[in-house]
């Protein structure tokens, strides 16, 4: 007798989300219960005008972000969530930002994982207390980026490195 086995590969798209009002990183990572390597795809900033209104500026951003699940179709989304903050201003709008990352994971119905930026510091160069430099180095050690990239583009990539890094066994 024959016996035929059919292997079921799985594909896991992981997307990371630095949020943000004025800049918003994103980065989107793979990776196949046949191997035990991630893989970069992409990563990008999304950006507003100051000048627009509140509500134009997280719409736009909703857009963006939009496209990019229907493009990709994630599997789990990833962001760095508020840790300190001296200016309120700024953690109202991350907060903003990130119910609008819960919205549409709910929307897609996608499961959320939210890490601190001690956990991804930690995760990325192995010290929790490391610096934006350290951060961009191991980055660039691990990812071979073709691009000029801003800090929030890192940021979001180094969120799903630490994703990563933390899930091993991901399959």
């Amino acid at each position: 007798m024959l016996l035929i086995r059919f292997f079921t590969i799985l594909i896991m798209i992981i997307l990371s989300i630095d949020p943000g009002i004025e800049k918003t990183g994103f980065a989107l990572l793979k990776k196949t219960n046949s191997q035990k390597k991630f893989y970069f795809i992409e990563s990008g900033l999304i950006k507003t005008k100051k000048k627009l209104s509140l509500e134009k500026r997280i719409f736009l951003i909703y857009e963006s972000l939009k496209k990019i699940f229907q493009k990709y179709k994630p599997s789990v989304i990833v962001y760095e969530e508020i840790f300190f903050f001296k200016n309120r201003k700024t953690i109202i709008a991350i907060s903003q930002m990130q119910g609008l990352i819960l919205l549409l994971a709910a929307m897609n119905n996608i499961p959320v994982e939210k890490l601190s930026p001690l956990m991804i510091k930690q995760a990325v160069t192995g010290y929790g207390l490391a610096d934006k430099k350290s951060i961009k180095r191991m980055v660039d050690q691990e990812i071979k980026l073709n691009k000029k990239i801003e800090d929030d583009e890192y940021d979001a990539i180094a969120c799903g490195l630490a994703y990563c890094y933390l899930n091993k066994k991901l399959f």
